[in-house]
């Protein structure tokens, strides 16, 4: 230990030396983990979203249908649906089920002023009820029968006009903003909320396009799904929010985690080479020194471990530089994405992966130099030098 102690010393105490070679690898490990992890925050915001998914809030959607806009349940399926049992109850005793109608509208975004689809969701009279985390932060609710809406927190901050007392153009004419609320953080606070009969007359339409229930408790889900699925005048799908959303959005997750790592992964291998070339250089620049102390009885697994201790560190240096610069440009900001309002995370867990991936491609880019140290016979390497 003492001589694996004094060889990385001596090793970093020339680096100064060497920092044009060094920087090399700094930046390249910089570039390619600060790529990786800013791709990675996307996801990880998105994750953050849906996992605020609610195990006891169920979704009811017409059988073999994905989503819910290509749902469609009957006035008459809502009210079976509201029957079943497992459902909460509201504050005035009704079951705490809510028909819900949906429309995409166009708004343009406060960052440059494109449009951008966001979700118009139509609530029944208990929807409160079925989202007890829906909390106003300003204003008032809409009331229905009115061209009247509340907005999401995340949408307001996102998107022009949503505003209260802003007027904005949507299906059927213009909506008054009545309300801002927060839902914390899930993906209602992406939406606009509003009446659903009054949305409905809006697109001329007579079906809803889902109901969402709360249940008694996550248990009752069994209980509920069972009722609905073994009704034979029922033809429907069952399924708990948190699942919905995970189901709803795991290809664009999968796909983002893809890209992030494929982005990572080949920046990464250009960081690689360059971590090959300058640990061989340093190797060749210290061959007096490696052969000296080699001489003097220092052993093989010394010298090893010095390059690659000096490889792993230049390569967590450049780590810890881009994902600071990732999170100085990322974190946090929002990112609109098909009808959700994504804030980007640069999370811990993101920050140890990009530490554990440049500490691999650190250790993979130093063992060869480090072997070629090693297996440097000591009387050529004297006379060489």
């Amino acid at each position: 230990m003492e001589q694996l102690l004094t060889v990385i010393r001596l090793g970093l105490s020339t680096l100064p030396a060497r920092r044009g070679a060094a920087l090399v690898v700094v930046v390249g490990m910089a570039c390619a983990i600060g790529a990786m992890v800013s791709v990675q925050s996307l996801s990880e915001g998105l994750s953050g979203v849906i996992d605020m998914g609610r195990a006891d809030r169920a979704v009811v959607l017409s059988k073999g249908t994905e989503g819910e806009f290509g749902s469609t349940i009957t006035h008459a399926d809502s009210i079976t649906i509201a029957d079943a049992p497992g459902i909460a109850r509201a504050p005035d005793g009704r079951p705490a089920a809510s028909p819900q109608s949906l429309a995409y509208a166009a708004i343009a975004k406060k960052s440059d002023g494109l449009d951008a689809f966001i979700t118009m969701r139509g609530v029944g009279p208990q929807g409160m009820a079925v989202f007890p985390d829906v909390k106003l932060i300003q204003g008032r609710m809409f009331q229905p029968g009115k061209y009247e809406l509340i907005a999401g927190r995340a949408a307001s901050d996102m998107f022009k006009g949503l505003v209260l007392g802003q007027k904005i153009a949507l299906p059927g004419g213009e909506w008054t903003v009545t309300g801002i609320f927060t839902s914390n953080g899930d993906t209602h606070e992406s939406e606009i909320l509003t009446d659903a009969a009054t949305l409905l007359a809006s697109q001329r339409d007579d079906n809803y396009k889902s109901e969402q229930v709360l249940l008694t408790s996550p248990a009752a889900l069994a209980h509920f799904k069972s009722a609905l699925t073994s009704n034979p005048q029922l033809s429907v799908d069952v399924k708990s929010e948190r699942d919905y959303l995970a189901n709803d959005w795991k290809s664009l997750t999968t796909l983002l985690t893809t890209v992030a790592w494929l982005v990572g992964g080949i920046m990464g291998f250009g960081a690689l080479l360059g971590a090959f070339n300058t640990m061989f250089n340093a190797v060749q620049l210290r061959t007096l020194e490696i052969a000296t102390l080699r001489a003097l009885g220092f052993g093989g697994g010394a010298v090893l471990a010095s390059v690659l201790v000096e490889a792993m560190l230049l390569a967590v240096v450049g780590a810890a530089i881009g994902m600071a610069l990732a999170w100085l440009a990322f974190n946090g900001a929002q990112h609109s994405m098909g009808g959700l309002v994504i804030r980007l995370s640069i999370t811990f867990r993101l920050v140890l992966t990009g530490l554990i991936f440049a500490c691999f491609l650190g250790l993979v880019g130093g063992f060869l130099p480090a072997l070629r140290a090693v297996r440097m016979p000591v009387a050529t390497a004297l006379r060489a030098t």
